[in-house]
């Protein structure tokens, strides 16, 4: 006869597992975007699978292993892991450090690839570096990946910095997670109606509809942010290079 394993005591309060729905296509004014945050410290999550939705998660802090269907992913700090729509998954951690992880959604129809984006493999590839005026992009999840509606990367700004020239999109929605640093953020669809001008710090997430404005501004110290676009997939300085020469006062793509 088998030993007789004891039971356990679990309370919620002090769970190694925690996951938050941030925002979803309930609540925030977006029509495809939805996120959640993740946070594990020696721990598995329950295997996952989220219908008719593509996931996309990012590592802000620690190691993680993440199995999709069989498969493992050993995914590093500023690594991230794009998940088909209807893809079981998990996500453990082992040892004392906790992890954190944000795990953006959107909707789609088409069952593509899993594919690992590399955080220190994309700081050497200078096809995926945009250089802006005292700003660097990195397109971690671009158009050469495939996706239904994603597309995902950073943004690092120096210190007093603004973006310009301010633009909208009439086909994309998205969402910015601030990572590093302290700044504001206006959002908007008219320069007179400039009445959503948040301060943002790390941990806040910002939703910007489509056809609204949405720059940011750093203060005294150097910000990044994660950027999450969903709809039509590309980035707005490839599309039109009034971005990148800065020579308009506003655009819209």
């Amino acid at each position: 006869m088998s030993k007789v394993l004891d039971g356990q005591k679990y309370s919620a309060e002090t769970s190694s597992c925690v996951l938050k729905e941030v925002f979803n296509q309930e609540n925030s004014n977006l029509n495809w975007l939805a996120m959640a945050d993740l946070k594990i410290q020696n721990s598995r999550t329950a295997e996952m699978a989220y219908k008719k939705e593509e996931t996309l998660i990012v590592n802000l802090k620690g190691d993680i292993k993440v199995t999709v269907e069989g498969r493992e992913y050993a995914v590093k700090h500023y690594d991230m892991l794009y998940i088909p729509i209807d893809s079981s998954f998990s996500v453990s951690q082992k040892g004392e450090e906790e992890a954190w992880l944000y795990l953006y959604r959107a909707m789609g129809d088409v069952k593509y690839e899993t594919y690992h984006a590399d955080w220190e493999a994309c700081q050497k590839d200078e096809d995926r570096i945009r250089y802006l005026n005292k700003k660097v992009v990195y397109k971690m999840f671009d158009v050469s990946e495939l996706a239904n509606k994603f597309m995902v990367g950073y943004t690092f700004y120096e210190d007093r910095t603004r973006a310009w020239p301010p633009h909208n999109h009439t086909d994309q929605e998205e969402v910015y997670s601030f990572i590093e640093g302290h700044g504001a953020m206006e959002v908007y669809e008219e320069d007179e109606f400039k009445t959503f001008v948040p301060s943002v710090d790390i941990g806040d997430h910002i939703t910007i509809p489509i056809l609204n404005y949405h720059p940011v501004f750093s203060h005294e110290d150097p910000l990044c942010f994660i950027w999450c676009i969903s709809g039509e997939r590309y980035w707005v300085g490839d599309k039109n290079k009034d971005f990148m020469t800065a020579k308009v006062d506003k655009l819209t793509t």
